[in-house]
């Protein structure tokens, strides 16, 4: 059986990396540079830039914004299914318990 204190130090821990990898900020762009993601390390979208030639300049704001209610959508749907993949007989062996 997992010890009590020793999962809550393991999620003490993890919390700690999580809050670490948000503070990471990664930009990634396409070929030309007219789109431009802002993500932090954690996978969370930040920010949307899209080059005012790909749009009416009166949808910008409505663009940036649908790319981040779609790509967090999707980020909750991905948690959801990987809670699902979990179970504690995993957890138990990758903790060689």
């Amino acid at each position: 059986m997992i010890n009590p204190v020793e999962l809550l130090k393991m999620q003490s821990e993890a919390k700690k990396m999580q809050a670490k990898m948000r503070e990471r900020k990664i930009k990634g762009e396409s070929k030309n540079g007219m789109v431009i993601i802002f993500m932090n390390g954690a996978q969370e979208l930040e920010d949307v830039y899209v080059d005012e030639q790909y749009l009416d300049p009166d949808m910008a704001e409505a663009v940036r914004n649908g790319f981040k209610e779609a790509f967090k959508d999707y980020q909750k749907k991905l948690q959801k299914d990987m809670q699902q993949d979990i179970n504690m007989d995993d957890i138990k062996r990758l903790l060689g318990k």
